[in-house]
């Protein structure tokens, strides 16, 4: 049972993903975001992390979705088919991806990945919030922040004219 649950989940993910990267529609793209995140909550929940599925939920598809979604909004003239939908530079843009994921994938292949043997300890999600609210409460107020910033940017950038 297990295997199909992963089965399903990996297929909704991939099939996400795909539409985010593949779609014309930057609403659909949007959506398409909003089930890979989905997808990956429920894998998490299939590694018995449930604290981590729940905040997948809460930031990345409950924040980062509201905000591509308020940008998908805001977007100057993206509904009158008189512009135009593509720039010229896909070909660079796609090239420069294509040289990322190998860079990506030769680091990752070198990588010796550590398998932790001892047993999880029962207090982890205590210790995760006492970090929260301790040493990483400055860089977890910043990120908060640089999201606040894109937001407004993104305003800036697709109000109107005069």
């Amino acid at each position: 049972m297990q295997a199909v649950v992963f089965a399903l989940l990996a297929v909704a993910t991939l099939g996400g993903a795909l539409m985010v990267v593949l779609s014309y529609n930057l609403l659909r793209s949007a959506l398409g975001l909003v089930l890979a995140l989905f997808g990956i909550a429920g894998l998490f929940l299939l590694l018995e992390a449930e604290f981590v599925a729940i905040v997948q939920v809460l930031v990345y598809v409950g924040a980062i979705a509201t905000l591509v979604i308020f940008a998908v909004m805001l977007c100057r003239n993206y509904f009158d088919p008189t512009q135009a939908r593509f720039n010229d530079q896909w070909r660079l843009v796609a090239g420069f991806a294509a040289l990322f994921f190998v860079a990506l994938a030769a680091v990752l292949l070198q990588v010796a990945w550590p398998v932790a043997i001892e047993p999880v300890p029962s207090d982890v999600i205590t210790q995760l919030g006492v970090a929260f609210v301790g040493p990483y409460a400055v860089p977890f107020e910043i990120a908060s922040a640089l999201l606040v910033v894109a937001m407004i940017g993104a305003i800036i950038v697709a109000r109107e004219r005069e």
